[in-house]
């Protein structure tokens, strides 16, 4: 995991942003450990996607949600497990109807605790946020596709894992603006949570197939993760870097190269390629999730 002990707080600051008619964003900032928020209003209902990390950044989400939605009738999902997306959800319980797809729900349940105590590790300013923290089940669970009617804007939850974790979400809002959690980063290295023995769900094969049919929705508007919002482009780019990887690998691979020396090769060859790009921490375990099958 990239060091973290040094960054600021990760907390959720500022206002929403509107980046298409109904459809706005909380920016993260660039700071670590906090995502963009997303938040969508129709004519009775209104969408949270993500939560931040812990239980005060998920009220101030709830917050802000509430104040551009009025009473309307309010509804959260998340864009896969991880804690700064997810773990603020204890804030909305009651106040939301919480919707998965069915592997998140079984992903939480199995590596939730996990997952906390590690992010609690990452930096006191971290543990601060999810001392509180629990883990909050979903009120309604889908398989495949679920479409949301919020009032004349239709949002489109779709899973697509597995590929950065076994059980990944996008959500698309009326064929315009699409969330896509970590399958893309912008000008950051792709988070690769390759953990063995904990965690190996990562699937850079599978990744690189769902990125693909990203880019073929052709969305006017990409959110990300983490990062500026940006287009179809912030896509194509991270899908080049991780068959770029993938390729190397191989060949490194079958040349007879270990994990390390792969490792360490793909490190000096994508700092150059990609010198833009923040978090090369995250290339090593890239290059040892393609080297060691994850995917294949």
């Amino acid at each position: 995991m990239p060091d973290v002990s040094t960054s600021p707080p990760p907390i959720v600051r500022g206002g929403p942003v509107e980046v298409s008619e109904g459809v706005y964003v909380i920016p993260d900032g660039r700071v670590e450990l906090v995502p963009n928020i997303g938040i969508v209003v129709g004519e009775h209902s209104a969408l949270v996607i993500d939560t931040g990390l812990g239980p005060r950044n998920g009220a101030y989400v709830l917050e802000q949600a509430r104040r551009l939605a009025g009473e309307h009738r309010l509804y959260l999902t998340v864009t896969h497990f991880h804690p700064e997306h997810g773990f603020g959800a204890q804030a909305f319980k009651g106040a939301a109807t919480i919707v998965y797809n069915a592997g998140q729900r079984d992903e939480l349940r199995r590596k939730g605790a996990g997952y906390l105590d590690m992010f609690k590790g990452l930096s006191p300013a971290a543990e601060i946020e999810l001392h509180y923290a629990e883990l909050v089940d979903p009120d309604l669970v889908y398989e495949g596709t679920a479409e949301i009617d919020l009032g004349g804007r239709t949002a489109t939850l779709r899973a697509v894992g597995p590929a950065h974790t076994a059980s990944d979400q996008v959500v698309l809002i009326d064929d315009r603006v699409l969330f896509g959690g970590d399958l893309f980063e912008t000008r950051i290295f792709p988070i690769v949570p390759y953990f063995p023995p904990f965690d190996v769900d990562v699937d850079g094969v599978r990744w690189m197939s769902v990125l693909d049919e990203l880019v073929a929705l052709d969305a006017e508007i990409v959110v990300p993760g983490h990062g500026e919002v940006a287009d179809t482009k912030l896509i194509r780019d991270v899908r080049d870097y991780l068959g770029h990887v993938h390729e190397e690998v191989a060949r490194l691979r079958a040349a007879g190269a270990s994990a390390d020396e792969t490792a360490a090769a793909l490190d000096t060859d994508a700092r150059a390629r990609w010198a833009t790009w923040e978090r090369p921490e995250w290339i090593g375990l890239a290059a040892r999730a393609f080297y060691h099958g994850a995917g294949r």
